[in-house]
C-alpha cells in the first residue's frame, strides 16, 4: 500500500536535509498567463514561483517558467515544449480554465503529472485515463457554488440572475450554480454571457436588471469580472451582487473601486487569513505564504492566485521525497510516474487555501475548510463568519 504523508513529512525532510543519493536535477515546467486578459492572475503566480524552494531533501529543483499570454493555443505549445524539449518531471499551469483543459491531453500523452492552477472541476473530473495524470490547486467551482447557495438562503434570496464568461469557466459555473440553486430552492431567472476581452456589457446587464432577480452572480475571473459589477451599479441594480472566487483579487478592487463595495463572494481562506480565528486549520499555513510573498513584494501585495501557485509548489515539495524513494531517476518516464503516484498519496497537507487530501478518485483534494464567504467593505475584504 502506498504510504500517505503530509506536512510533517515535508518538514522532516527539509529539516534533516534527507539525501537520496546522487540524482539528476528535477525539472518543473510552469506556464502561466502573465500577459493578456488574465495577467492579474498570472503575474502573482509567476512571482510566487520565484519564492519556491530550489532544493528539497538534498535534491535540486529547476523551475522553468513560460508565459502563454492567456492564449489556449500558446498554453498547449508551452506545455508540449516543456514536456518534450525540457523533459520536465512535473507540469504546472495554466492560469485559466480553457488553457488548463487543453493541457490535459498533453499531460496524458506525455505521461507527465500536471498540476493546474485553474478552477474548473472538469480539469480533474472524472479521474479517467487522461485525468489520472492531472491535479489542481484551486477549489472546485461546485464546492464554492455550494457555499454561495448557503449564503443566499441565509439572505432569503429566491431568484437569481447570472452573467458569466462565454467560455469553459463561465459554462462550468453556470452548471454548478444552477444545480446548487435548485437544491436550495432558488430559481435562476436570467442568464447572460460576455467575453474576457469585452469592453461593454450594457445589453446583457439591461436584460438582467429587467428580469428583476433578488440577486445576480457574476462568473468572471481577474479584472474582467469588474465590468459587469460596474455596469450593474451604473444601472442602479438594487439587489445583492455575488461574484465567484475568480474575483478574489486586489486588482479587481483597484479597477472596480467603490462599485465593488457590498459584493459577496466565496474565497479561499488566504484572502482573509489574518481575520480567521486561531482555531482555523488553514490560518498558520496561509499566513506563512503571506509573510513569504509580502517580504518580497511589499505589504498588502498577497494575491489568492499566487496562493494557488504556492500550493502547487507545496504539492511538489510534499511528493518529491516519496517519489525519490522509488529509486527512479529524475528525467525518466519512471520518475514521472512515481511523482504522479506520490501526488495522489498526499494527505493532510495544510497549504494557503485549504488542506489537501488527494486520492485515486479525488485530484483536487479540498473540503469545506478551503472556503469562506467574504464581503467587500470600504474597498477591503472582510471575513463573514455568519455566512
Amino acid at each position: 500500500m502506498r504510504k500517505q504523508f503530509g506536512l510533517s513529512a515535508v518538514a522532516a525532510a527539509l529539516a534533516l536535509g534527507l539525501s537520496f543519493g546522487a540524482q539528476a536535477q528535477v525539472k518543473v515546467g510552469v506556464t502561466v498567463s502573465s500577459t493578456g486578459p488574465a495577467a492579474s492572475l498570472g503575474i502573482p503566480e509567476r512571482n510566487t514561483v520565484a519564492l519556491l524552494p530550489r532544493e528539497v531533501a538534498g535534491q535540486k529543483i529547476e523551475w522553468i517558467v513560460l508565459d502563454d499570454a492567456t492564449d489556449t493555443t500558446q498554453a498547449v505549445k508551452n506545455s508540449r515544449k516543456l514536456a518534450s524539449d525540457d523533459k520536465v518531471d512535473v507540469l504546472i499551469g495554466t492560469s485559466v480554465t480553457p488553457g488548463s483543459l487543453a493541457m490535459v491531453d498533453v499531460a496524458a500523452e506525455a505521461k507527465v503529472p500536471m498540476i493546474s492552477v485553474a478552477a474548473s472541476a472538469k480539469i480533474v473530473e472524472p479521474v479517467d485515463d487522461k485525468r489520472r495524470w492531472v491535479f489542481k490547486t484551486p477549489q472546485n467551482d461546485a464546492l464554492m457554488a455550494g457555499a454561495l447557495a448557503d449564503a443566499m438562503v441565509k439572505s432569503k434570496i429566491k431568484t437569481l440572475g447570472f452573467i458569466g464568461f462565454a467560455d469553459a469557466y463561465g459554462d462550468g459555473w453556470l452548471a454548478v450554480m444552477q444545480a446548487a440553486a435548485e437544491k436550495a430552492g432558488i430559481k435562476v431567472v436570467a442568464v447572460e454571457k460576455y467575453g474576457r476581452t469585452d469592453t461593454s456589457v450594457t445589453g446583457q446587464v439591461l436584460k438582467l436588471v429587467g428580469a428583476k432577480p433578488d440577486a445576480i452572480l457574476i462568473a468572471g475571473a481577474g479584472t474582467p469580472s469588474a465590468l459587469p459589477q460596474k455596469e450593474l451599479r451604473a444601472r442602479n441594480y438594487p439587489g445583492q451582487i455575488y461574484q465567484t472566487h475568480g474575483a478574489a483579487n486586489n486588482d479587481v478592487l483597484r479597477v472596480c473601486g467603490k462599485d465593488c463595495d457590498g459584493m459577496l463572494l466565496p474565497a479561499g481562506p488566504l484572502l482573509v487569513a489574518a481575520q480567521l480565528p486561531d482555531s482555523n486549520p488553514v490560518k498558520k499555513s496561509a499566513l506563512a505564504y503571506v509573510e513569504t510573498y509580502e517580504k518580497a513584494h511589499g505589504a498588502g501585495s498577497t494575491n489568492t492566485f499566487g496562493g494557488h501557485m504556492w500550493d502547487a509548489g507545496q504539492l511538489v515539495v510534499a511528493a518529491l521525497p516519496q517519489a525519490l524513494k522509488s529509486g527512479a531517476k529524475p528525467g525518466t518516464p519512471e520518475f514521472r510516474a512515481a511523482m504522479r503516484d506520490a501526488l495522489e498519496g498526499v494527505k493532510d497537507l495544510a497549504v494557503s487555501q485549504g488542506v489537501f487530501n488527494m486520492s485515486p478518485t479525488d485530484h483536487a483534494g479540498f473540503d469545506e475548510r478551503s472556503r469562506v464567504i467574504v464581503k467587500v467593505e470600504g474597498g477591503k475584504w472582510v471575513y463573514q463568519p455568519g455566512l
